[in-house]
């Protein structure tokens, strides 16, 4: 099973990352992959179990679940119900970590699949 992993340090503070990070309707505003993005139930958007629907840059159609959200570790994890790519078992994690009292910001994205 293929891992992948990326991260970066941003300039701001946790409690700042963290509220666009765990919007979990919120995607397209930071993610330039993603075009746009819905919610299934747009009163519960940050309950596990949580639909959205990306629509890609590309002009695929991607259907994903929030599986984890714990705002004490700062910490989400998803995984794609459906996508027009060939990967199974899609299970990717987020997590958001100060790393200076000069306000930076660590943010880290990992993701297990399996693949045709």
């Amino acid at each position: 099973m293929p891992e992948a992993f990326a991260s970066a340090v941003i300039a701001a503070w946790a409690t700042t990352v963290w509220r666009v990070v765990r919007d979990f309707g919120g995607l397209a505003a930071w993610q330039p992959a993603v075009a746009g993005c819905v919610l299934a139930d747009a009163e519960a958007p940050d309950r596990v179990g949580c639909i959205r629907t990306l629509s890609m840059a590309d002009g695929q159609t991607v259907v994903e679940s929030l599986l984890t959200l714990d705002d004490h570790t700062r910490s989400l994890t998803y995984g794609i119900v459906s996508s027009p790519y060939p990967v199974q078992s899609y299970r990717a994690t987020m997590w958001v970590v100060p790393v200076t009292a000069a306000g930076e910001t660590f943010v880290g994205w990992s993701v297990n699949f399996d693949y045709d």
